[in-house]
């Protein structure tokens, strides 16, 4: 799956908490989700003065307080998100419940991380069949 099929689909899925989602398509949305930030949090910078440059001996970095544009975009994609991450659990054959043990500081950050990058499930689980795996049309005759 690319990056544009991925978010698509994602989006259309706005709020789909069952089915499977392909690993491909959680991390192309994960990358338009952080591509989106950085960009509107630029944005939101040059026409809302919220970020700043702060630099000392040995370093230098930007820092975004936030702003409208992208607190608007990460409000309008946290369910797409939350859903995602749910449909790609269950490509694993695990619950989407398993999605609250990132409230576990550091460790189920990490559980869900090693979660996320394993292959799909090969065939068909309780959750629905594999993505991307649909079987050719029968012929009518």
């Amino acid at each position: 799956m690319d990056f544009q099929t991925a978010v698509r689909s994602s989006l259309t899925k706005y709020a789909t908490f069952s089915g499977r989602a392909a690993r491909s398509e959680y991390w192309w949305f994960v990358l338009f989700a952080f591509l989106g930030q950085i960009v509107l949090s630029i944005v939101d910078s040059m026409l809302f003065g919220t970020g700043r440059f702060m630099h000392g001996p040995g370093y230098a970095s930007w820092v975004s307080n936030g702003g409208p544009l992208s607190t608007i975009f990460t409000l309008a994609i946290l369910v797409p998100m939350i859903a995602v991450g749910v449909r790609r659990l269950h490509d694993l054959d695990k619950s989407g419940w398993w999605l609250l043990i990132a409230f576990i500081p550091l460790i189920g950050g990490l559980i869900l991380l090693f979660f996320f990058v394993q292959p799909s499930q090969p065939g068909t689980n309780r959750f629905g069949p594999q993505p991307g795996n649909t079987p050719p049309p029968v012929p009518m005759g």
